[in-house]
């Protein structure tokens, strides 16, 4: 048993699997943050534009029974097609793949920016030493 627990230790404790779920953890927070952007600050003001209506309130009955004006209720009643409720989902992905789509090419910019600069110039010692080398190599 001690064997199999050292084994699950240093697989548990591998750089990729803490990173992970360090990872893991910063997206559901993220996603927090950007389910608020948009349910509380981006669909009131697309909701006021379209005449004052609440995007989760879009949708369509699909059962006679439903006669509510709210989705909550129209639930309760029967059988309904919240389309309202897609589209802010939608909305969400939209904004995150964009959040991404910018940081990745910042990322992609910085890298190729590293990549593009010149090494440095050796010290007078390294070119002293170098050049002792190479006169030994000629030998």
């Amino acid at each position: 048993m001690g064997g199999m627990w050292d084994e699950f230790k240093k697989f548990a404790l591998k750089g990729n699997v803490v990173d992970l779920a360090v990872a893991v953890i910063i997206g559901a927070a993220f996603g927090k943050i950007v389910e608020s952007v948009v349910g509380d600050l981006f669909m009131p003001i697309v909701g006021a534009i379209a005449g004052g209506l609440d995007f989760s309130n879009y949708f369509v009955a699909l059962s006679k029974q439903v006669s509510a004006p709210s989705i909550v209720e129209a639930k309760k009643q029967g059988a309904v097609l919240a389309y309202g409720t897609f589209l802010t989902i939608v909305i969400n992905f939209t904004i995150i793949a964009a959040i991404l789509f910018v940081v990745v090419k910042a990322i992609n910019r910085l890298k190729a920016k590293e990549e593009a600069k010149p090494d440095p110039a050796p010290s007078k010692e390294v070119q002293l030493l170098t050049e002792i080398r190479d006169a030994l190599v000629k030998k």
